[in-house]
């Protein structure tokens, strides 16, 4: 690359910066203190991307108006979104808010099914629970290959869920794999995942300790929490190519 390259190149990755830093935050909603952005805070942080971190678990309150944000992102959480829950109304409001205005969500296990029964579909029990590390299939077409780079095949994925979610009408399935059918749907500018691609070996570590003797037996959708830990590093090297992708695409729809 010659010098006139260079300057090109790092004019262009000034703008961006400048232009994602005067931009509205991004609403990150906690649901569980220890089920937080994880990799995604890492991803928007390196891109100058503001965010604003709603910690639901410690009684904050979710706003009621989309008007101070550029997008929502919703973590996961131990709950299922049909609880009687406070905040489970307004966060479902808060998306379709959003969904009519065109503005990004991202919803991750928890999240994802927020955003589902938001847009009208129900989450039930899945048939099997479905904890560690077990790939998922893409399903790349016209819709969701912008959403997955130059992810094909068979991607490593974490997991740590009892329940799933239908797909609503006119969303387009991105995920899949045998134990858990519905493993991410894309509608519109929302993407919502059953999967967890925002993991770090703390959360993950955090997640073991917090389980106690309250992880399911081990089974073919069930690891140990030693199986967990082996090859960590790989497995989390893995997806962060499918997270790097989707994250890439999403912020790109912010305004």
């Amino acid at each position: 690359m010659n010098a006139a390259s260079n300057t090109i190149f790092g004019c262009a990755e000034e703008f961006a910066w400048l232009y994602f830093a005067a931009m509205k935050p991004v609403l990150i909603s906690r649901h569980v203190e220890n089920e937080g952005p994880g990799y995604l805070a890492d991803f928007l942080d390196h891109r100058g991307i503001r965010w604003q971190l709603v910690g639901v678990d410690q009684g904050e309150s979710l706003p009621t108006s989309i008007a101070d944000y550029s997008g929502f992102v919703f973590m996961g959480g131990t709950m299922s979104v049909n609880d009687n829950l406070p905040w489970i109304n307004r966060a479902l409001d808060l998306i379709r808010q959003a969904h009519d205005a065109g503005l990004p969500v991202l919803g991750h296990c928890l999240g994802g099914q927020l955003i589902a029964k938001a847009m009208g579909a129900e989450v039930r029990k899945n048939p099997v629970p479905e904890f560690g590390w077990h790939a998922v299939q893409t399903l790349p077409n016209p819709v969701t290959a912008p959403w997955l780079g130059a992810c094909t095949g068979e991607i490593d994925a974490f997991h740590w869920h009892g329940e799933t979610f239908d797909l609503p009408a006119g969303s387009q399935l991105l995920l899949t794999n045998n134990h858990c059918h519905n493993q991410g749907f894309v509608l519109d500018t929302m993407l919502a995942l059953q999967c967890h691609i925002e993991m770090t070996p703390g959360l993950i570590e955090s997640w073991i300790a917090s389980s106690g003797n309250e992880l399911p037996r081990p089974s073919a959708s069930v690891q140990s929490s030693d199986a967990m830990r082996e090859n960590m590093g790989q497995h989390l090297s893995n997806m962060r190519r499918l997270a790097d992708a989707m994250y890439t695409h999403w912020v790109s729809l912010l305004s």
